[in-house]
């Protein structure tokens, strides 16, 4: 991770099949295209390789999710479930539809802990979303569980976590709805990107229309369509679509290599008995893009998170105090920052985060460091770096 490492041939080919047609745009100008329709055809492997019935690409990974929960209903008022370990992208996209995002505690898989989950659910609550960080999964059977008994939405927020598979099925391919990212961070890369997957064909059929502001696409004559109802433009370009064409085809490239230095690092670390590693849901297999360990307190993974990048160990992460994936630093949505002014219910569905505390998520991101896991590694270069890191680590231990 991230498949831009490994940018090359293959996806310049599909890029420059757009660039001779000139046609920029995934709908329209049939005659110019010379046949290649790079949107479609992503599309269309994207079905087969996650075993789903439907798949309709978007602009990024937060118009998914958006585009997820709002196909299957999800709009004012309403609660979505989801952790306090993500991205802020996945609250800013409940928050898009006037819904109101419920955060709760995560457990040591660094996923949606189902006993926070159960105590959450009100009146209000329309979805849970459980997000699956640094390429791991929660407990899905636990969650559809409690989805089936309380009639609620599963959507999968699986933008990290692209390849993993729980009990033989693709994360992305089990909720509801799914959702992936191909921002160029991810372990596949259209640059800017995202996806919505759904074996629902009412769910698809939203999809398809509402993030192209609610065409019908029915007949050959795109400004003669109908527009069932309202929509907005998270088209993806066909520029995008071409490099997801061609990074698609070698996941199973990039899943062998992350999963070979994946294990370099972790068979490394496991020599350190201090370290536990965050723990895989029975029947999961992670995508091998980062190396999850815990330290014996905050205290100690603060400092060995210093001590790995003094000694240029880059791509450890430490979320406890960082800015982005994790609710502590996030005043902008405490404080209600924003350049709008939102509903009542949106201010009074969230007034809860003025005073509650996640010592449980506290707990296992505190003592939590992530490290990413590069595909332009040597093997050479993953064991030099996982006896660099043993060394730093039993140096700050002790």
């Amino acid at each position: 991770m991230p498949g831009f490492e490994h940018f090359g041939d293959a996806e310049r080919k599909e890029v420059n099949d757009v660039l001779e047609t000139g046609v920029l745009m995934r709908y329209g100008f049939d005659a110019m295209r010379n046949g290649h329709w790079k949107a479609k055809q992503l599309e269309h492997d994207l079905q087969e390789y996650f075993q789903v019935n439907h798949a309709q690409l978007v602009s990024s990974g937060t118009a998914a999710v958006s585009v997820a929960l709002a196909v299957a209903g999800v709009g004012a008022g309403d609660e979505v479930i989801m952790p306090t370990f993500t991205f802020v992208a996945s609250f800013e996209a409940v928050m898009m539809l006037g819904a109101i995002p419920v955060l709760v505690d995560i457990d040591d898989t660094l996923t949606l802990d189902p006993q926070a989950v159960e105590a959450a659910i009100t009146t209000k609550t329309k979805a849970i979303m459980p997000v699956h960080m640094c390429g791991s999964m929660a407990n899905l059977d636990a969650l559809e569980q409690i989805c089936k008994e309380h009639n609620l939405l599963l959507i999968e927020d699986a933008c990290q976590a692209i390849g993993a598979t729980y009990k033989g099925k693709t994360l992305g391919s089990i909720g509801d709805v799914g959702c992936f990212s191909f921002d160029f961070v991810k372990t596949i890369t259209c640059g800017e990107g995202g996806a919505v997957l759904t074996n629902n064909e009412a769910y698809f059929k939203n999809a398809d229309h509402f993030s192209d502001h609610g065409h019908d696409h029915v007949g050959n004559d795109r400004g003669a369509e109908g527009h069932p109802f309202l929509g907005y433009n998270f088209r993806i370009s066909e520029l995008n679509a071409a490099v997801g064409v061609a990074q698609l085809r070698r996941l199973p490239e990039f899943l062998e290599i992350q999963k070979q230095h994946f294990t370099i690092l972790r068979e490394a670390l496991s020599t350190i008995p201090e370290i536990t590693f965050r723990r895989v849901p029975e029947g999961g297999e992670e995508n091998y893009s980062f190396l999850s360990f815990f330290l014996p307190d905050t205290e100690t993974s603060l400092k060995v998170a210093a001590a790995l990048k003094e000694a240029g160990m880059d791509g450890c992460f430490q979320y406890y105090n960082n800015n982005w994936h994790y609710i502590r630093k996030w005043e902008h949505l405490k404080e209600l920052k924003t350049l709008y002014p939102l509903s009542q219910e949106v201010k009074e569905g969230l007034s809860y985060l003025q005073t509650k505390t996640f010592e449980q998520s506290d707990h296992y991101v505190g003592r939590n460091i992530s490290c990413l896991i590069k595909l332009s590694w040597t093997e050479q270069e993953a064991k030099e770096r996982a006896s660099k890191m043993v060394q730093v680590i039993k140096e700050v231990l002790g």
